[in-house]
């Protein structure tokens, strides 16, 4: 059900359990995601299956489920012929469908949209690269657009996820001030460092003095980092923390696919909090019953 508290009330009383991998569930449902758009294909393509992945999590006791938005972008549907106002319709739908499987359970759900960076847009694994050769200004006038449609739609947050360096972070700060949604911002990590090599005290450091900043921390990561970029974002930042690693697998982007052995441990939660974490689920390669042993783990 909708939430009666704010995001950040609720991360003050406790720790929230967030989804996990949006794709490997579509996947298990049988949905295929070889598009350059990947599981935002499903928006025009297969809204269904979206709104079944996210009650799936909601089920295993995900209390914040993250939308389909995070490789929607006016410029991947425009490569599919989709105009902008039916791209505008398309990434409202992610914010619908998130709220409306979260109305299945007799809980509060909360909703954060996606927004992914900008490497996500280009279908290339760039977004573990970082350094486009872009400008903060041309990150900030590229993620504006979806920033305000999908604030438009009503989530409880707008997750800055998976960010790769901390010129875009800064972009994406930028984009978001003004829209009326609480924001929080995630980086993918390499050790202590940003993908694009900037050390997390100062990549974190964007963030600090951000009241519009709910959450600061990591996502699709190695689990093993996790923790101490938890560390570092809660010193420098003072504020709660997100953890959501992946799997533990490696992304091949040129084959289009995931190689290694898994190492996501639900039972790392305990660390995670310890360290500030506020907010914990999975990101790629974490399923429904990864994030159900998790919740147990919390409640227990």
């Amino acid at each position: 059900m909708k939430p009666d508290r704010t995001l950040a009330t609720a991360l003050a009383e406790g720790v929230l359990v967030l989804d996990g991998g949006l794709s490997n569930q579509l996947e298990a449902q049988g949905c295929d995601l070889s598009d350059a758009l990947w599981s935002a294909r499903l928006l025009a393509d297969g809204p269904e299956q979206i709104e079944a992945a996210h009650a799936a999590y909601a089920r295993a006791g995900a209390q914040v489920l993250i939308t389909s938005s995070y490789q929607a972008t006016y410029e991947g549907f425009a490569r599919r012929g989709t105009g902008r106002a039916e791209a505008a319709r398309l990434l409202a739908r992610s914010v619908e469908l998130a709220r409306a499987a979260g109305e299945r359970v007799e809980r509060e759900i909360w909703v954060a949209a996606s927004v992914g960076p900008y490497g996500a847009m280009l279908a290339d694994g760039s977004e573990y690269r970082g350094r486009y050769g872009l400008s903060v200004g041309e990150l900030e006038r590229f993620h504006r657009p979806r920033i305000e449609v999908l604030a438009e739609a009503g989530p409880d947050v707008l997750a800055l996820e998976t960010v790769p360096d901390a010129d875009e972070a800064e972009g994406l700060l930028r984009a978001a001030e003004g829209c009326g949604v609480p924001v929080w911002l995630s980086y993918t990590v390499e050790g202590e460092r940003t993908r694009a090599g900037q050390p997390l005290a100062d990549a974190f450091g964007l963030a600090a003095g951000n009241d519009q900043v709910v959450a600061v921390g990591v996502n699709c990561c190695d689990p093993d980092d996790a923790g101490p970029a938890a560390e570092i974002a809660a010193a420098v930042t003072g504020k709660p923390v997100v953890v959501y690693p992946n799997s533990g697998e490696l992304w091949d982007a040129a084959a289009r696919g995931w190689h290694g052995g898994a190492t996501f441990d639900p039972a790392r939660t305990d660390r995670w909090r310890a360290a500030g974490a506020r907010l914990v689920g999975g990101c790629c390669r974490v399923g429904p019953e990864a994030i159900a042993e998790l919740a147990a783990n919390l409640r227990s």
